[in-house]
């Protein structure tokens, strides 16, 4: 397994609990040493699951990449992130190609797991495995799984979600659904590698269309006056045709924000326009600006001051609700952006304890979460409410808070009704 984050370590744990014997693998010397210390550092796996399988030998984890040679399946669990341009940065992949390639034997099946174009598996991984004579489909194997991973669920894990699989011919496909169903309770074969790549990018650009949609429809709705949150729970109540999604301050995750415009690029190829998916990423972008606005017009009709002067506190950095996962959080967005207006920002998440390093955030590393009680709250002309988790008191921050814009509907949710709350 290479990559031991929010995909490998689960996916891990899961092979490994099947019976199988896995050795992870990690550039990062912490990772490995909380492995060797039992102490799990990705929430969907507890710390008791973890010493179990390494203390039962079905899991060690190292920064040795030589003990490839030793696995008869090679699952790359690595990032794919964009450029600073929304182009496909593959650099993590194609170094691990070039890694695995140094002791890829006879046998061993490589399978990528991590989300990306169409193609990439024949296209860029097969060339760079058989650089040094062994041939996909004769000598070794080459498959193509998509994670699946949806921090937080509480409903489904890694066995339980069904896993698309695909090989780069009859025999990789083969052992592909082989190995899989005896990981996973349901394995979903397609006819290739690239169809498999094109299922992973299709669920996201369905999530992504769908939420730039109805957080267009907020702007629109808000100006005439209209909830869009009470709009989606009537519409809801339609037993058929009709999906809710919500609206927000903007996309987190490793998936959403990123993996549209691996399809965007590749289209590039094909002279095809995806002006659907360019839209929605030019909607959900634009939402933090959207919300800072409203913190402003709040602090302006409803306190007399202006943001530059005034005092924010965020609630909740992660991207989504009861994870510590930052990743692509508009929370850091939001920061940033009430920081270059003048605001002096502060923030609460009882997950993240403080900014950790980003690439694109660096100014913000190291503050730290405030407290949240009484003088604290009461200390902020506005709290902004980010990221909805679970075990906040909401009703003690409407008390306590002078203004509150709430993104997440989560004060309605909550049956709170005060005359300081505002929706954005």
């Amino acid at each position: 397994m290479i990559g031991l984050g929010y995909v490998g370590l689960p996916l891990a744990m899961s092979i490994a609990r099947a019976g199988f014997t896995v050795v992870g693998f990690d550039i990062d010397p912490s990772k490995i040493t909380a492995v060797e210390a039992g102490e799990s550092y990705i929430e969907a796996v507890p710390s008791e699951v973890l010493q179990a399988e390494t203390s039962a030998g079905r899991f060690t984890a190292t920064c040795d990449f030589s003990r490839l040679a030793e696995c008869d399946v090679i699952a790359i669990c690595v990032p794919t992130p964009l450029t600073r341009h929304r182009d496909p940065d593959l650099s993590f992949v194609e170094r691990t190609c070039s890694k695995i390639a140094e002791t890829l034997r006879p046998g061993q099946l490589v399978v990528l797991e991590s989300t990306t174009w169409p193609g990439t598996t024949n296209e860029v991984m097969k060339p760079i495995l058989e650089a040094k004579g062994l041939r996909s489909g004769t000598d070794f194997f080459l498959g193509f799984s998509p994670e699946r991973e949806d921090p937080g669920n509480r409903d489904f894990s890694t066995s339980t979600i069904p896993k698309v699989v695909a090989g780069d011919g009859p025999d990789a496909s083969a052992l592909m659904e082989a190995f899989y169903s005896a990981v996973v309770k349901t394995v979903v074969p397609v006819s290739t590698t690239a169809t498999a790549e094109a299922v992973k990018l299709t669920e996201n650009i369905f999530r992504a269309v769908n939420i730039a949609l109805v957080n267009e429809l907020k702007l629109v709705y808000d100006a005439m006056g209209i909830d869009v949150w009470e709009v989606i729970d009537a519409a809801k109540t339609k037993p058929f045709g009709y999906m809710p999604f919500y609206p927000g301050p903007g996309l987190g995750g490793h998936c959403i924000p990123i993996d549209p415009f691996y399809l965007t690029w590749k289209s590039r190829e094909f002279d095809r326009p995806t002006r659907f998916i360019e839209l929605a990423g030019e909607i959900n972008t634009a939402m933090p600006h959207y919300v800072v606005d409203k913190v402003a017009e709040a602090l302006d009709r409803h306190a007399g001051k202006a943001l530059s002067r005034s005092r924010v506190l965020v609630m909740g950095l992660a991207y989504k609700k009861n994870v510590p996962d930052i990743r692509e959080s508009p929370s850091l967005r939001l920061m940033e952006l009430l920081v270059e207006r003048g605001a002096d920002v502060a923030y609460h998440d009882p997950y993240v304890s403080e900014v950790p390093r980003t690439r694109e955030y660096a100014d913000l590393m190291g503050r730290r979460s405030v407290a949240l009680d009484e003088e604290t709250v009461a200390g902020f002309d506005i709290v902004l409410i980010s990221t909805d988790h679970d075990d906040v008191d909401y009703a003690a921050i409407a008390a306590w808070a002078p203004l509150i814009v709430d993104t997440r509907n989560v004060f309605a949710r909550h049956n709170i009704a005060a005359g300081n709350i505002f929706k954005a």
